[in-house]
């Protein structure tokens, strides 16, 4: 059993945010993978499902991004299970717009679903940073975060969420660093 987090903020105002990319992963790998119907618990919404024998929870934590750790924590004690059982999906300001990385452990970069997470569960769970790039002055940082993806954004979003999703079986077998790197390569060309 896994547990696999996306973090973004509850609310249709927040559906289209970068910081919300989190949320858009678990949701198209749900759809791609034909997860079960969304069930309340573990304070956010939850689906069941399979990849590559894998038996897999998707969460979207209900609590804001802030508080993230908090439904996370709460999934994986229900389960029994350590933070080698977490992968966590978000969004990531130091890599360029849908590059994709996965790494074990690591700092946190100012991104609170992340710090919450490590107050919860200390810091060596799996990641999947998802590029969403830095407007290039730290003043901008917050109106970019919080901001909708442009629509000359979306189809190049919709393709690296499918290759996301694509990758999935990879990701539920233990996959790490090489994957992403894959990925991106694939957008790019």
């Amino acid at each position: 059993m896994q547990v696999w987090v996306g973090l973004g903020n509850p609310g249709p105002q927040y559906a289209l945010h970068r910081h919300n990319v989190g949320f858009m992963a678990v949701d198209t790998i749900a759809e791609v993978h034909g997860f079960g119907p969304v069930q309340k618990k573990f304070q956010g919404w939850a689906q069941e499902g399979r990849i590559g024998g894998q038996k897999i929870l998707l969460l979207k934590p209900a609590t804001f991004m802030n508080e993230s750790g908090r439904a996370a924590g709460e999934a994986l004690r229900f389960y029994k299970l350590g933070v080698e059982a977490l992968t966590v999906f978000h969004d990531e300001l130091d890599l360029a717009p849908m590059k994709v990385k996965v790494r074990t452990g690591g700092g946190l970069a100012g991104h609170n679903g992340l710090r919450s997470i490590d107050q919860h569960l200390g810091p060596d769970f799996r990641r999947v940073r998802i590029g969403i790039g830095h407007p290039g002055h730290k003043d901008r940082v917050t109106g970019h975060v919080l901001g909708n993806y442009a629509k000359s954004e979306i189809d190049a979003l919709s393709d690296m969420l499918g290759a996301i999703a694509g990758e999935a079986e990879w990701l539920a077998k233990g996959g790490d660093a090489r994957f992403m790197s894959d990925v991106a390569l694939r957008q790019n060309g």
